[in-house]
């Protein structure tokens, strides 16, 4: 995992680096790779681990490639594995093994479609397992489908499964309205990468502080992710929002985006051949009306780690709401960060 992110002023011809201590700046760059990552939240784990042993996650959305990382996340957190687990209605029914190469731990999962009669396999198998383990020590991760968002959402809630959706698309207005009127657990967020959403929060302040502090000032974005990414980015739907509160913008959230899906265009856009199947890279431009000033924000990541860790230190802060005793609630990945959850 490669994850960059910059933002710089070009000002009448000559630019500008922003510095850190500059209220919008976000310049950072980390050389990582996935491994380096990895081994990192392996030394980060607290204490608390040993409290996490009793949950199994059931992630569902497996064999796809987000839900294998988070799920392989989950095994580098100290997390235990739900021995079931949802996957599409047009997949057979199989076991896989997921590994974690770092700590060589291992779980085998049975894959069971997300059919009618899958469900009703997937109920009966939540009942055995929370008579295992406890109730409240079941919680779910989903990155299936846009498609799927929806139906799962209330699947989960209407048997009382917390869950982490970190799959984008479908209603998502809907999805809120049907969680919070069955008091279900959840964390639901367009992006699960710490530093990504450290960058949301500050916009979201900013925007409140300062909102048409960018008036008059033209707003452009490119988005470009794996051909098989089937909807618009939720990350950049989300820092458009806080865009538009600065700029004032008239900017069309389905019209206006470019979004890269073929090789091409992405390599192009400068893109690694290594991260054809995995990356998301976005760019956003705010332009004087003149044209002589320019603004611009930019994060890139290849691979899937940095979301995939997210999400598993999302589902441990969501299971502590759980045993707190406190009502049913939807979070976002900014109470995670806020609270010191991301590791």
């Amino acid at each position: 995992m490669i994850m960059k992110s910059v933002i710089g002023v070009f000002a009448a011809g000559a630019i500008v680096s922003l510095t850190e201590t500059n209220a919008f700046a976000f310049q950072s760059t980390q050389q990582s790779l996935n491994m380096r990552a990895k081994a990192t939240s392996i030394m980060q784990m607290s204490s608390g681990d040993g409290d996490s042993s009793s949950l199994r996650i059931m992630v569902n959305g497996m064999p796809g490639p987000m839900a294998t990382a988070a799920a392989e996340a989950c095994l580098r957190k100290g997390l235990s594995l739900s021995p079931i687990a949802m996957t599409g209605p047009d997949i057979e029914s199989s076991t896989i093994t997921v590994s974690d190469d770092v700590t060589g731990k291992s779980a085998e999962v049975r894959l069971i479609p997300a059919s009618d009669e899958g469900r009703e396999d997937i109920v009966s198998s939540l009942a055995g397992l929370r008579e295992s383990v406890g109730a409240d020590n079941v919680l779910a991760i989903d990155y299936t489908h846009p498609s799927a968002v929806n139906a799962n959402g209330v699947f989960y809630a209407e048997n009382k499964l917390p869950f982490v959706m970190g799959t984008t698309g479908g209603d998502r207005e809907q999805l809120m309205s049907d969680m919070e009127s069955r008091d279900a657990f959840a964390v639901i967020a367009p992006n699960m990468g710490k530093q990504i959403v450290a960058m949301q929060a500050g916009l979201e302040e900013l925007a409140e502080k300062f909102p048409s502090a960018f008036a008059g000032y033209k707003l452009e974005v490119t988005e470009s992710h794996q051909k098989t990414k089937a909807d618009t980015s939720g990350t950049a739907k989300a820092v458009i929002g806080s865009l538009k509160k600065l700029s004032d913008d008239d900017f069309d959230l389905e019209e206006d985006i470019k979004m890269l899906r073929d090789d091409e265009s992405s390599l192009a856009f400068g893109v690694s051949e290594e991260a054809m199947n995995g990356h998301a890279f976005h760019t956003y431009t705010l332009t004087s009306a003149d044209g002589s000033v320019q603004f611009q924000l930019q994060h890139n990541v290849s691979g899937r780690t940095v979301y995939a860790e997210g999400t598993a230190d999302a589902v441990k802060f969501l299971a502590s709401k759980v045993k707190s005793g406190m009502e049913g609630k939807v979070f976002s990945m900014i109470d995670v960060l806020s609270e010191g959850a991301l590791e």
